[in-house]
């Protein structure tokens, strides 16, 4: 064999030696993020960590698949939706639903009983009495005040196992899944993630977050910062009041510091107490973090609501379980931090 022979052999044996390594030496997994994407009236977010790049973007596809599913079937905004549809016609007759909306109607009145009504769907009444006011700028009376209220309570509202309908005993009762629709969506999400061949995920939520499996950047954790309310922006350290650390929980935060109605130049929380037909006060965020995102979402809601001793008392005795509570005078001071209320074993979660 000649010299430029025995050259072409050594590359050939060079390039072969090359993609036997590239096939046989293991490589660390992929991470996507999808970035941010408009959903169910906020901005929605998927972290995926997979074996290969292909399988990561399925993870996200899938994970998005089932968020807008369920902003189809569950949005008030959207008039074909399922919930839309119960709205206009549940006093006239009961209306059959789909297994994902029954399975949330259920959770819902297990949640207003557990919680004495503090959570409860069928405050859409209220809520459209307040963003009505917002846009004639004129707070609403106390007499159509009480005019809504008799049209609130999750006693009102009757399912039908069997049939999966749902129908309401009040004319202008009114359901409103904002407390609700987004935890189930992000555990619907996380469960498509896993599915679809994920090793770790988050999904975020407007606030809502589920993780499990692997985190990130080698990391043993999902790191999860938690907002200060003081602060206005949506970007920077400076927004950060602490950081949680997650390897499998849910995180919701509720507050009336992003979300809430104006009205001459009075902040109304978008977060409505059924009893005083008016919204919550006391609280600036409540975080709760559970098992499952629909759990964290609904207590978030429901503390808000119940306030800080109440709703302490509740979280203390749920399993997995805990809660961060800021008072709303906390939030106008330049060390919030000092002020935060805790369940006895937050602390483990917290960086």
């Amino acid at each position: 064999m000649n010299v430029k022979n025995k050259q072409s052999l050594f590359i050939i044996l060079g390039a072969l030696l090359v993609i036997a390594l590239y096939i046989l030496i293991p490589r660390g997994p992929i991470e996507i993020d999808s970035g941010q994407h408009l959903v169910m009236g906020t901005f929605a977010r998927v972290v995926v960590v997979a074996a290969d790049r292909n399988t990561a973007n399925k993870c996200i596809n899938d994970a998005f698949t089932e968020i807008q599913k369920v902003n189809e079937l569950m949005s008030s905004y959207k008039s074909d939706s399922q919930i839309s549809l119960v709205n206009r016609n549940g006093f006239k007759r009961a209306v059959e639903v789909s297994d994902s909306v029954y399975e949330v109607l259920q959770r819902s009145i297990e949640f207003s009983k557990l919680t004495d009504g503090a959570f409860d769907i069928t405050v859409g009444p209220l809520v459209d009495l307040f963003r009505k006011a917002e846009k004639i700028e004129i707070a609403p009376s106390e007499e159509e005040i009480t005019q809504a209220k008799a049209k609130v309570g999750f006693e009102k509202l009757e399912l039908n196992d069997q049939n999966k309908t749902v129908r309401f005993t009040i004319e202008g009762m009114r359901l409103d899944l904002g407390g609700i629709a987004k935890g189930y969506a992000v555990d619907k999400a996380i469960e498509a993630a896993k599915k679809a061949g994920a090793v770790g995920a988050m999904v975020d939520i407007g606030g809502d977050i589920r993780c499990f499996g692997t985190a990130p950047h080698g990391k043993e954790s999902w790191i999860i910062g938690l907002q200060n309310p003081s602060t206005n922006s949506n970007v920077g350290e400076n927004n950060i009041l602490l950081e949680l650390k997650l390897t499998g929980q849910a995180v919701a935060t509720s507050g009336d510091y992003q979300q809430f109605v104006l009205i001459k130049d009075k902040c109304y929380s978008h977060i409505i107490n059924r009893l005083t037909g008016t919204s919550m006060e006391g609280l600036s965020s409540v975080t709760i973090i559970a098992d499952n995102a629909i759990d964290a979402d609904a207590l978030a809601t429901a503390v808000s609501v119940m306030g800080a001793e109440k709703g302490l008392a509740l979280i203390e005795k749920l399993p997995n379980t805990e809660a961060i509570l800021i008072p709303a005078f906390a939030g106008m001071t330049s060390q919030p931090k000092n002020e935060l209320i805790k369940t006895s074993g937050v602390d483990k979660y917290i960086k």
